[in-house]
């Protein structure tokens, strides 16, 4: 017996370090479970709904013992910020990081640091390529794509401008990337202008005010997110004869301003493409079911890196279904301008990603 028990105490041992390993990986990590967010932005009010989304969801599994309450780091910073807000978390022990990016490369290192720790790590809104990380995302090339279609589609020909976000951010240079390449199946379409609204309504009305100014005669102008909203504000004020042929975004306000211009210009059109802040409350369903030992079916990933969570697009308005969607956001709903049409996937749904 006094042979045999020094080695009892290392079978322990040895049984104990092998079930920490597995769950540092993901896999069956005891609950409840405490997520940690990392948010670089928050002058948006995409943010603001994001947040309130990851609030919302995380709320439910509380409510089943699942996880804590969410461990948040969010404010405006630059990578260097960034990185300290996801060092700070990983001090504080979450089993989980929900970030969203405010580089696709910068962060690379300090994630992967995470994920070789033991924490699971899921990128929302960015598509990122660091090792061990996951995205949830919807496909902003494609989301750019489908209202470039529509625009080029229905414009005609002439000379446009483009109202970006913010340069380099790899959202934005998804976009981009998407117009310029719905566009050069449209020769007939020249694009004259180029700046950026920096994701701001305020900025977005002063750079078409701009636009407007130095091309009196132009024929459409794209855009994206609440830029939609200034654009739009810009042409009403400048009051053209005729209205560039825009695009607009999905949300509360601009459903409103739309109705407004309608009720004077009953042949104006546009399209508004939603662009969730859902895709965070997603990324928390995947963490989730990562930390309790769901294993991925990579063949339904998509992205560059084979490691995105694609969430849909939950809808997409156009002058076909424009009233349907106003009466249910407007009319029956109670719901503040500053809200972004959206979608969250079910539990289910995410399920569908894992084998």
């Amino acid at each position: 017996m006094k042979r045999r028990f020094p080695l009892l105490i290392s079978l322990v041992m040895l049984a104990s370090l092998l079930l920490s390993a597995c769950g540092g990986l993901g896999g069956g990590q005891d609950e409840p479970y405490t997520i940690g967010v990392s948010n670089s932005f928050i002058t948006s009010e995409y943010r603001t709904q994001m947040i309130d989304v990851l609030e919302n969801v995380n709320a439910e599994f509380m409510e089943e013992g699942v996880t804590t309450e969410l461990v948040i780091e969010s404010e405006n910073t630059d990578v260097a910020g960034q990185i300290q807000q996801i060092q700070n978390l990983m001090n504080q022990d979450v089993d989980a990081i929900i970030v969203n990016p405010g580089d696709v490369e910068g962060l690379n290192l300090i994630l992967e640091e995470a994920v070789e720790s033991g924490i699971v790590v899921v990128a929302i809104d960015q598509e990122i390529c660091a090792e061990g990380v996951y995205n949830s995302a919807i496909d902003q090339k494609e989301w750019a794509m489908t209202s470039a279609e529509w625009f080029a589609e229905n414009l005609n020909g002439g000379d446009v401008v483009l109202i970006e976000g913010f340069v380099g951010h790899p959202a934005n240079v998804a976009r981009m990337e998407g117009v310029e390449e719905v566009f050069a199946d449209y020769p007939d379409i020249n694009v004259v202008g180029r700046e950026s609204g920096m994701w701001d309504e305020a900025t977005g009305q002063q750079v078409m005010a701009d636009f407007l100014a130095s091309f009196p005669d132009l024929d459409g102008y794209w855009t994206q997110d609440g830029m939609a909203i200034g654009a739009l504000e810009a042409v009403i004020a400048a009051d053209p004869a005729e209205y560039p042929l825009g695009v607009g975004e999905g949300r509360v306000k601009f459903l409103k301003l739309w109705h407004d211009v309608l009720q004077d210009r009953p042949d104006f059109e546009t399209i508004a493409v939603a662009n969730p802040p859902g895709v965070a409350g997603s990324g928390l369903r995947i963490a989730v079911e990562l930390l309790q030992g769901s294993e991925v079916d990579t063949a339904k990933l998509g992205g560059e890196c084979d490691n995105t969570f694609y969430n849909p697009i939950p809808i997409v308005v156009t002058p076909d279904n424009f009233e349907e969607v106003y009466n249910e956001y407007v009319v029956e709903g109670d719901y503040a301008d500053s809200y972004l049409l959206d979608g969250v996937m079910s539990q289910e749904e995410v399920q569908e990603f894992f084998e």
